[in-house]
């Protein structure tokens, strides 16, 4: 988190802050920092309102390591991954003629945000998702038809927070969440 004057002045989102939390919990998982530490590094984050009070409780630690970005791409055909697969940090989906179909419900998700980028030509698209998931489909531009997703009507949800964005051209995105 490298800053210039007017960006450490800059108010910080939810997703800064996640990132900051996530950031001290891996420095304390690797022994970087004491439990200690990460109380009063937490509290710091927690409280923090600009982006400059973040970056001094992340002074210490080691740079970010670039998160794991993975794509998927395929000009016609299948798209598909299910079971217990590794969902990385940023997946990006390009298909230009094919289906895509993933399903999330029993794969291994270790981050608590994951983002998925589509690029879709023709061919629709069918996301599962776990039954506790957040999804977020603000970022995502349909051009023919619509998007097709119901928010469960449960409080509370406790899983991963799966933020779809980019384009899809002719096809449909339905997203579920897992019944199980």
């Amino acid at each position: 988190m490298t800053s210039s004057p007017e960006d450490s002045l800059r108010l910080i989102g939810e997703d800064d802050r996640e990132t900051a939390v996530r950031r001290l919990q891996e420095a304390y998982t690797e022994e970087l920092i004491t439990h200690a530490e990460l109380d009063e590094r937490l509290h710091q984050v927690l409280t923090a309102k600009a982006r400059g009070e973040l970056v001094s409780a992340l002074a210490s630690l080691p740079a970010e390591q670039s998160g794991s970005t993975s794509t998927i791409a395929a000009a016609g055909g299948r798209i598909r991954r299910s079971g217990a697969w590794r969902v990385p940090r940023t997946l990006k989906v390009e298909s230009a003629y094919g289906k895509v179909r993933l399903d999330l419900s029993r794969a291994v998700i270790e981050h608590p945000l994951v983002d998925i980028e589509l690029q879709l030509g023709t061919g629709g698209a069918r996301i599962t998702v776990p039954r506790d998931a957040v999804v977020d489909v603000e970022g995502l531009v349909a051009g023919w038809k619509d998007l097709r997703y119901k928010v469960p009507g449960r409080s509370r949800p406790r899983g991963p927070r799966i933020r779809i964005s980019g384009t899809m051209g002719f096809g449909r995105l339905r997203i579920r969440h897992a019944r199980r």
